[in-house]
């Protein structure tokens, strides 16, 4: 895929990755064309707008790695990625899983009584710590925080999967696969989409070799997330759908069915299916009538409290501004998205009012909306909300002689997604 085929492949029209990144149109075309290479000031934003590292920029574009020194005092690059503690989770994925898959496959030479106790004493004591977890990451502002955490936890995992029986060796994969979607998940929220990938990967692996169905469709519907944010609208539908028959097998009293449904129906709206958008959003909607607690455990986390705020995104995904708006309102309005709660969700529906404004030409409404999603893209740290302000930069244009959002335009160009 060259620099052109991503452009599109991301929705992006050369003049609106021009107005992103301040240059010219043309500017763009001769990228394309590897007429000229862009200049260093602007390869780490135009990677974050491509959704590539530096290297895989350096790719696309022509540019020799050797033309691009380390930073003074930077780790040292391998092959594959950065160096950072995001490597060293990748690390860490594949030494656990390589050994949680080699000892599922020896033959039990323990007694039923030896592996009960062990799993009383380790799978449990690791399941707990990784509800604790989830229960941090929920609660992090700055989602980064809680790597150190996870990576520790990984690596008590790795130590203590060795030499462990086949049976309790399966319990364990339970736990592994658990700890890897939340891994997963931090390294989705830094922009790290492979990594996010290889996460949710090794987490359905292990899930599977636990038994574990509902950890597993949870799994799948994650790895879908990457496809979603690449717009590859019909990869996830596919994703998804494996993730609805696995579900189905799963604990009737967990909402991972439910939750499921309400992924793909931002699939469909992708694909623009207005009736099975709605469809998918009714049937997430029956979480409602689950008799008891909709989850039971952190890498489930889905009760139906975000549904209105996930109904109006769908809606702006099909252009249909006036129901978009309204859902959208109203999820603002509850108590869980007031001022001071939940930065990260009420950034995003911020956001997405603003973008309603900025395809009905209001400067007003953009101005009211995206200033406080850019103070809560700043105060969370997180990649989330940056990401989404980016995609509004591009909205923009038409309102390019208000010099109002001239402001806000520059003040999303400062974010730095992580």
């Amino acid at each position: 895929m060259g620099l052109a085929e991503r452009r599109r492949a991301l929705g992006y029209s050369q003049e609106g990755l021009a107005h992103a990144l301040g240059v010219d149109r043309r500017t763009v075309g001769r990228w394309e064309t590897r007429e000229t290479k862009p200049q260093p000031p602007l390869r780490p934003q135009l990677a974050e707008l491509l959704h590539l590292d530096l290297d895989e920029l350096d790719a696309l574009v022509g540019q020799p790695q050797a033309a691009r020194p380390e930073s003074a005092g930077s780790p040292p690059r391998d092959h594959h990625g950065s160096g950072d503690i995001d490597d060293m989770i990748r690390r860490q994925f594949l030494r656990a899983i390589t050994v949680t898959s080699a000892l599922v496959a020896l033959p039990a030479d323990e007694s039923a009584a030896l592996a009960e106790g062990a799993r009383r004493g380790t799978s449990d004591d690791f399941l707990r710590m990784n509800d604790h977890l989830w229960q941090v990451y929920q609660l992090a502002r700055a989602k980064g925080s809680v790597y150190p955490i996870v990576r520790d936890q990984l690596a008590t995992l790795n130590d203590t999967l060795d030499g462990q029986p086949e049976v309790e060796a399966r319990a364990l994969c339970g736990a592994a696969g658990d700890l890897f979607q939340l891994a997963g998940e931090l390294a989705f929220d830094g922009n790290r989409y492979t990594d996010a990938a290889a996460s949710y990967t090794l987490a359905a692996s292990a899930s599977r070799e636990a038994k574990s169905y509902d950890l597993l469709a949870c799994a799948l519907v994650r790895h879908a997330y990457v496809d979603l944010n690449e717009h590859r609208y019909t990869d996830a539908t596919s994703t998804l759908s494996a993730a609805e028959k696995v579900a189905r097998r799963g604990d009737s009293s967990l909402s991972t069915r439910h939750w499921v449904a309400s992924v793909q129906a931002e699939a469909y709206a992708g694909l623009g299916n207005l009736s099975a958008c709605e469809r998918a959003l009714d049937e997430a909607e029956n979480v409602a009538d689950l008799s008891g607690p909709a989850q039971k455990c952190g890498w489930l986390r889905f009760d139906g409290s975000r549904l209105a705020e996930e109904r109006g995104a769908r809606y702006l995904q099909l252009g249909r501004l006036d129901l978009a708006e309204r859902a959208l309102t109203i999820a603002l309005g509850q108590d869980v998205l007031a001022s001071g709660q939940s930065f990260r969700r009420r950034g995003a529906v911020l956001t997405d009012l603003a973008s309603i404004g900025a395809r009905r030409q209001d400067p007003d409404q953009v101005i009211a909306y995206g200033r406080e999603a850019v103070q809560l893209a700043r105060a969370t740290s997180s990649g989330y909300v940056a990401r989404k302000l980016q995609r509004l930069r591009i909205d923009l244009g038409p309102l390019a002689r208000d010099a109002r959002v001239i402001e806000l335009g520059a003040e999303i160009d400062a974010l730095r997604t992580p």
